[in-house]
Parts: structure tokens; sequence; C-alpha cells
């Protein structure tokens, strides 16, 4: 059966809790559609985050990313729903959102969002 966008996303039992560890995600691929043009918006979406109860299952944050690919929707906005709909699910301690959109109309985009407070064992990003 093939995969199919979702909104959906899955997450598992920290492997390790009460430990402070930081997990790192890259996707390189994320799309949306510019909503005063239809055009394609492209970005890398990096993840930072300290995980709670539980992690997000790799899979499943493709798929919920893909469900974005066409659908309207303004840099700002889309990667605070991002980091909204990945407290709702995984309650991260501390995340960091950073969506990196290429450059469009000669303007290059960078959105940085955060949710939680940062363990002073997780090194601050430039």
């Amino acid at each position: 059966m093939p995969s199919r966008p979702t909104r959906s996303l899955e997450t598992i039992a920290n492997p390790r809790p009460g430990r402070t560890y930081e997990i790192r995600l890259e996707c390189p691929e994320f799309t949306c559609l510019c909503p005063k043009t239809g055009q394609p918006d492209f970005a890398t979406l990096r993840f930072r985050y300290v995980p709670g109860p539980r992690c997000v299952e790799l899979k499943s944050l493709k798929l919920y990313l893909w469900s974005f690919r066409d659908e309207g929707a303004f840099h700002e906005d889309v990667t605070h729903r991002i980091l909204d709909d990945f407290v709702e699910a995984a309650a991260p301690e501390w995340i960091e959102v950073v969506a990196d959109f290429s450059v469009r109309g000669g303007i290059h985009t960078v959105v940085r969002a955060t949710h939680g407070e940062r363990p002073a064992e997780v090194e601050a990003e430039p």
C-alpha cells in the first residue's frame, strides 16, 4: 500500500527518559505553496529537540511534512504550525524549528521558532 500524506504525527516512547539529550533532524525537501501566487516554496527544515516522554517517529514526520505540499502557507505561519503540532504530539522539554526557505523574488527567508526552555546541557546554535 503506498504512503499518503497525513497531518498525524506518531510518536514512540522516549528510550532514555530521565536523561537530557538532544535529537537533531534535517528535512531538506519541504515544500508548500505561496498563498499569493500558487508557486512552490522550497525549504530545509531543521529540528532540534530535547525529548520529553515521547519522540517523533520519523516516517510519520515525513508524511506529515508531505501534507503541506499542495497547501498555500506563509513561511512564518507554516513554521509555527509545524512547531505547535510537534509540541502537541511529542511534548518535548525544548524544541527549535528552523525553516530555511530558498530564495524567492530575491529574498531569502529563515524562520526560527522555539518552545520551552533550552536545558544548559544543550549547546546554543549561532
